[in-house]
């Protein structure tokens, strides 16, 4: 067994957490929590439906609908052409180039219809951009060349990595639809906006922060050992279900609260009685 290190020792006023251990075996648990679900019937549809990443995608596309909705009016054809290069940007072609380079989710999708759909992903989500830069304005190409250079540089981990990181996934997963999303609607960027950005990028780095150590729990861990000894004198096991599931709560949380801001800001811009 390779030992992999004590987790910290905490003494506190109400606990005391001891140490665990782990090994080097296989993973126990699926790569993600949303990773095959058993409703869907064949290993296809599971498949792409793992890759898409939902939860994580429905907070990115949430981001898009904020930025759109911060100022009214907002033009519901745009926001639509929007939502739908963003889906088609990182929902298909980011999360089939993460899954290429890798296998994170270990999904059995062929590497060659993976590359069709990084391909169609992101040439449909340009084509839809090139819309933008005519009816809008061609400063849009800047958000374009932007929006596929750090898919391919992040996803692919090209320059050594040096892209893949906390700071570049906030502003790129976060900031950068936001503010597209608001450009895309008026044609400029505003201090609010700018506001708007940073709490994108924030929830983004939290989103992070969450799914890190669980993925570090659910792929590269195969058992946990230890206890948690409270003040009173009652232990309570510590193991990898309970290290994950609070994590993934707050992470199915997270993503259904910006969710929830997005259609509070829909129903306030589309609504006739508002």
């Amino acid at each position: 067994m390779h030992e992999l290190g004590w987790w910290p020792r905490y003494v506190g006023v109400s606990r005391l957490v001891t140490m665990f251990k782990s090994t080097s075996k296989k993973p126990a648990h699926a790569p993600a929590f949303y990773a095959q679900p058993k409703y869907l019937k064949g290993s296809v549809a599971r498949d792409w439906w793992t890759l898409l990443h939902p939860p994580y995608t429905m907070l990115h596309l949430s981001f898009v609908v904020i930025g759109a909705c911060l100022v009214g009016p907002v033009n519901g054809v745009r926001l639509g052409i929007t939502v739908l290069a963003f889906f088609l940007a990182v929902g298909v072609g980011a999360h089939a180039l993460d899954e290429l380079h890798g296998r994170p989710l270990c999904t059995s999708v062929p590497s060659r219809h993976l590359t069709e759909a990084a391909v169609l992903g992101l040439g449909g989500a340009v084509v839809l951009g090139v819309v933008g830069v005519i009816q809008v304005s061609a400063y849009l190409l800047v958000f374009m060349v932007a929006g596929v250079g750090v898919a391919l540089a992040y996803n692919l981990e090209l320059f050594r990595g040096r892209l893949h990181s906390d700071a570049v996934f906030a502003l790129s997963w976060g900031a950068f639809p936001l503010l597209t999303s608001y450009f895309a609607q008026h044609a400029n960027l505003s201090v609010p906006s700018l506001f708007a950005g940073l709490f994108a990028a924030l929830i983004s780095k939290t989103q992070r922060q969450l799914s890190t150590p669980a993925r570090d729990l659910r792929r590269r861990t195969s058992s946990v050992e230890g206890r948690q000894v409270f003040t009173d004198g009652s232990i309570t096991p510590i193991t990898d279900r309970t290290m994950l599931a609070p994590l993934e709560r707050a992470l199915r949380s997270l993503c259904w609260a910006s969710v929830t801001l997005a259609l509070a800001l829909l129903y306030l811009r589309f609504s006739p009685h508002v």
